[in-house]
């Protein structure tokens, strides 16, 4: 065995019950590249306040979702992960390659994933963001290093930073949304919401806005949607701080209050979670209507579905020969 593949995502607790998302919450909450605020002065709201008060409205939150087989995140990483280790069998060039699952937060972590591919002589990770953030690919990073300092390898690390405007991933997502339409209509606005970030991580430079918007522009041209009928905004706000803008709240109130239909759509998200399945398909579709607004559809992330293992496996591709 010489190269190996680590998926990457975010992670989840173990069950949706308080005592299970406490950890998981301060493991998350504890990353500096998710909270840039200095230790002395977040220690004490994170212990003292958040961690004695969030689990439990997280842990009602995730019971919501959960599925039989477990958390929807992990559920749907664990697929993505199998079904691209058999795609990537196919191709010559990566025949042989050992793909395993590897969590920022919670388990698998990305320590475990790191040990289980320990022979290997190089290892490809790929975070399952096609956007780059501070917040998602830079703590991936920070995760493998902290890994690194208590079980080092010998391997050649290499992480495949976003793909965000690749074309299979850009088609995917496409394909995706011109199927649902056939089947359920199209709407009179189409929405696509991103996970939110801090105003200030723009202005240091981090790249995420500007990619968000990039794939915005390059799905409002493959799905041919018409200038006026789209937009893109951000979700899941965290905190008193300004965010990025326009906020998803802000655009289903407006379209709300002028009985549209509305459908939305989430690019940043490679499989459904709590953002996807119970902050925006439940507390945002409860709130749309309560607005007045007419229907509200949720388009399906890409999960596991064979477009998406077919849009991964490119990726993958697409990274080798460039490297």
């Amino acid at each position: 065995m010489t190269t190996g593949l680590i998926v990457a995502n975010l992670g989840t607790p173990a069950a949706p019950t308080p005592d299970a998302v406490k950890p998981y919450l301060e493991e998350f909450l504890s990353d500096p590249n998710v909270v840039a605020i200095p230790k002395l002065i977040w220690w004490p709201i994170l212990h003292g306040i958040i961690l004695r008060k969030r689990p439990a409205k997280s842990a009602e939150a995730y019971a919501k979702i959960w599925m039989e087989e477990g958390s929807p995140l992990l559920v749907h990483s664990q697929r993505i992960q199998e079904k691209l280790a058999l795609s990537l069998e196919k191709h010559e060039s990566t025949s042989g390659w050992k793909t395993v699952l590897g969590m920022t937060y919670g388990k698998p972590s990305i320590k475990d994933a790191l040990k289980v591919l320990s022979d290997c002589k190089r290892i490809i990770v790929l975070p399952l963001y096609p956007q780059y953030s501070s917040a998602s690919t830079a703590s991936v990073e920070w995760k493998i290093k902290q890994a690194l300092k208590d079980h080092p390898v010998k391997a050649s690390i290499q992480v495949i930073h976003h793909y965000y405007d690749h074309p299979a991933y850009i088609r995917a997502i496409a394909d995706s949304v011109h199927d649902y339409w056939r089947e359920h209509g199209r709407p009179d606005r189409f929405l696509l919401s991103y996970h939110g970030m801090p105003e200030r991580t723009r202005r240091a430079g981090d790249p995420y806005f500007y990619q968000c918007e990039h794939t915005s522009e390059l799905l409002s041209r493959e799905l041919e949607l018409e200038s006026g009928c789209w937009e893109m905004a951000f979700q899941s706000r965290f905190g008193a701080e300004r965010w990025l803008q326009p906020y998803t709240q802000d655009v289903l109130q407006k379209w709300a209050r002028g009985h549209l239909s509305v459908g939305v759509l989430c690019p940043g998200f490679a499989a459904d979670c709590l953002e996807t399945l119970e902050e925006i398909n439940m507390q945002y579709r409860d709130f749309f209507k309560a607005e007045g607004g007419k229907r509200f559809d949720y388009i399906p992330a890409l999960n596991d579905s064979d477009r998406h293992i077919d849009c991964l496996t490119q990726v993958v591709m697409s990274y080798l020969k460039a490297s």
